[in-house]
């Protein structure tokens, strides 16, 4: 994922090379392959809209330091140092049934899990590199066994695959390169640029952009239907070009006409290149927009933010900034009541165990779940004319017509006012238990009249049928 010092700006434009959404006055040429009518890309698209929450995982060696992600390039560990990881790698307690079990009992439904991330290290068995999950000790293809086992449990699946390798010989030096020649004493991002143009001069980023579709055709061919693809991503130095954005989306839909791809390959200044924007670990004040870049109109878009349990993806050990089970909650709920998705991420251990504090998380998220699920699948934002009473979110349902009152600090006296919500209900009730909730008219409002002890569940949800 992109965590970088400056990286917070994760609205999928900070690092993009800086294509400006309005160059493009003309309508543009689509290409044939990816021509789709609004209704065509809706249903696409829907079990996606519907599901709303998913299993992000990030697993590779990084997690055998277990201080970081991105270690390779903060602490700038050279190849051949790094390879002591992939020599020892060896996760005999992974048992993804169990993980599967886990997500699916806390109400997710679709996991997103890492084929390869930045330090170019696969995943996944492939005909394309040696630096590979089979030629370490543990020898057998992860990714096979996670994607069996999470079907088996009914969970659609995505792959993440980084456009970003800092392993390959043909991948050009950058500043984040680990083995970027640098100015001595100097920062990350000060580089020796004659030096480091002189390094590139025997790497071809032709040779890199085949690697990937070659890699993403195995990816795409070997495991059967993949829902989601989430490719990370691009920034000022490689973007489309560099990347051959196009020809990577053109083979991924001819091999998977179905799947949903973010946006990240820096495409945004097309209406065909991205299916969705993907904040990270950031939440939106609303509903996400884009503007487009043929009527210039600001325009609202599919959107999944992408979120940890704690402040980095990989395993890490000695991190202790982990969110609460309500943070967790709130966090889901107020995704939702923007039309978002909520993409949450486990970083599993070197031996193949997902972080007890992650497993404490999944447990407190699926007791809420199992009673107020259906205030989070199908569901969205409310419409405008329903007014929002302090410290609460409200999602609704569109085609049930159902709100849900999500109450966040429970009243002290034994009512709830809805303002402009006369003669709007027609029934409520508590979610958890489905007791009824009594409710009168006050002039144009409404008044719900609730117990005074808060009911037994984190966060309690009110579902109102409208009228």
């Amino acid at each position: 994922m992109r965590k970088i010092i400056i990286i917070c700006s994760v609205l999928s434009l900070a690092f993009f090379p800086r294509t400006a959404l309005t160059q493009e006055k003309q309508e543009q040429n689509v290409p044939q392959w990816a021509k789709e009518t609004p209704e065509q890309k809706a249903e696409r698209m829907a079990w996606w809209t519907n599901d709303r929450f998913g299993m992000f995982i990030h697993w590779g060696l990084y997690s055998m330091p277990s201080r970081h992600e991105w270690v390779m390039h903060y602490e700038r560990i050279p190849i051949a140092e790094y390879r002591k990881y992939f020599e020892h790698f060896n996760p005999d307690l992974y048992n993804p049934s169990e993980w599967a079990k886990e997500a699916k009992a806390a109400g997710m439904k679709y996991v997103v899990v890492g084929a390869k991330h930045h330090e170019g290290f696969c995943m996944f068995d492939t005909k394309y590199t040696d630096y590979k999950v089979t030629n370490t000790p543990y020898g057998k293809d992860l990714i096979r066994e996670l994607v069996d086992a999470f079907r088996a449990e009914g969970l659609r699946i995505g792959f993440y695959y980084s456009l970003i390798d800092w392993h390959h010989p043909d991948f050009p030096y950058d500043w984040m390169h680990p083995e970027c020649p640098h100015l001595e004493g100097g920062t990350m991002m000060e580089i020796d640029t004659a030096a480091t143009k002189k390094a590139n001069e025997t790497r071809d980023i032709t040779k890199y952009q085949q690697y990937m579709k070659n890699q993403l055709a195995e990816l795409l061919t070997n495991y059967g239907q993949i829902d989601e693809l989430f490719l990370d991503f691009s920034y000022y130095e490689k973007g489309h070009k560099q990347w051959d954005s196009e020809g990577l989306l053109k083979l991924v839909r001819s091999l998977q006409p179905q799947i949903i791809v973010d946006d990240r390959l820096d495409l945004l200044h097309t209406t065909w290149g991205w299916d969705f924007v993907s904040p990270e670990q950031t939440m939106p004040e609303k509903w996400e927009t884009r503007k487009h870049p043929v009527t210039e109109k600001e325009i609202r878009v599919p959107w999944e933010t992408c979120q940890t349990f704690s402040g980095s993806w990989g395993y890490h050990r000695d991190e202790a900034s982990w969110k609460s089970n309500r943070q967790l909650l709130s966090m889901l709920i107020e995704v939702v009541s923007k039309g978002g998705n909520l993409l949450l991420n486990v970083g599993p251990t070197s031996r193949g165990l997902i972080d007890y504090r992650a497993k404490a998380s999944l447990s407190g998220i699926a007791r809420w779940m199992e009673v107020n699920s259906r205030s989070i699948y199908n569901c969205t934002e409310a419409p405008e004319e329903f007014s929002r009473p302090a410290n609460t979110l409200l999602t609704y349902n569109p085609k049930a017509k159902i709100l849900y009152v999500h109450v966040l600090t429970w009243p002290t006296f034994k009512s709830l006012t809805l303002e402009g919500y006369k003669d709007k209900i027609k029934y409520a009730q508590i979610l958890n238990d489905g007791s009824e909730i009594r409710f009168r008219d006050k002039n144009e409002n409404v008044e719900l009249l609730l117990p005074l002890i808060q009911p037994d569940t984190e966060i309690p949800v009110i579902e109102i049928f409208l009228k």
